[in-house]
């Protein structure tokens, strides 16, 4: 290039698009520095700016899986209850058809008995009728739910209650009026508590692998995040460096665009 030929100054318009090009890495480095991110728009990275979307839809689908495993625990958490509950009663009633079957008690007391023992299946039927969540019934046999528990279509666990009603456990028919009767209504209570234990058994067994499934989840959230932020995210050291660089290239641009402006004017001292 000549500087003796003023009718372009090639050398300023050089520099001028060198400067625009840093001030445009400049401004990339103070967005990204603001908003954490590397990839502000789909012009960034489009290939990574679809990826780091599908993972924040799946660690955002993992979170509400993970959200409807604890109300799965809940479900099962409450109906629990409910079993300890008619189990403490069971036992009760146990003792009662122990104490009924010994032959030193006479008719008026094991009529007693059995008034207790009624009151005490009655009050298993009210447990059964109160032991709900959202207005569902859960252990009187109605009970059966399917839960999303993970981010695709067939991650599902479904959950069935066993009915522990004073039907369900064959007990208002225990009959104590007499040493021989009490003795069957032992054997009947035993069977009673034998359900029970079943029953609850397998409700420990859901929340067993609920628990596993919640720690599943847990570990598969933080892996997405992890892989959307290695994608997405701005690491601030390399951006505050790439920062402090282009600042320093932008002073030297500027430098160089004023004197590339200036260099024309050399041409006056030939008229001199």
């Amino acid at each position: 290039m000549s500087f003796t030929r003023i009718g372009a100054n090639i050398a300023a318009l050089q520099s001028l698009n060198e400067l625009l090009k840093v001030n445009n890495r400049i401004g990339s480095s103070l967005l990204k520095l603001s908003s954490g991110k590397r990839i502000n728009s789909v012009g960034d990275d489009a290939a990574g700016y679809s990826l780091a979307r599908g993972l924040e839809a799946r660690r955002r689908s993992l979170q509400q899986a993970l959200a409807n495993v604890g109300t799965a625990k809940n479900v099962l958490g409450i109906a629990e209850g409910g079993y300890f509950a008619i189990s403490d009663l069971l036992q009760i009633i146990k003792e009662k058809t122990v104490q009924a079957a010994d032959d030193s008690y006479n008719d008026d007391q094991r009529t007693a008995i059995k008034g207790q023992i009624d009151a005490l299946v009655e009050e298993i039927d009210q447990i059964v009728a109160e032991n709900e969540f959202q207005g569902r019934l859960l252990i009187d046999g109605t009970f059966a739910a399917t839960f999303q528990t993970g981010a695709g279509a067939g991650d599902v666990f479904t959950v069935t209650l066993n009915d522990v009603d004073s039907g369900a456990l064959s007990i208002t028919a225990l009959v104590v009026d007499s040493a021989a009767n009490a003795s069957t209504a032992i054997a009947a209570v035993d069977a009673a508590i034998e359900l029970l234990n079943k029953a609850a058994q397998k409700v420990g067994e859901s929340l067993l692998r609920l628990s596993s499934k919640e720690n599943t989840l847990a570990v598969a959230i933080t892996n997405t995040e992890a892989a959307r932020s290695r994608i997405e995210d701005a690491d601030f050291a390399e951006v505050q460096a790439q920062l402090v660089r282009d600042q320093i290239i932008q002073q030297t641009a500027f430098s160089a665009f004023a004197q590339a402006n200036a260099a024309p004017q050399l041409v006056l001292s030939l008229f001199r």
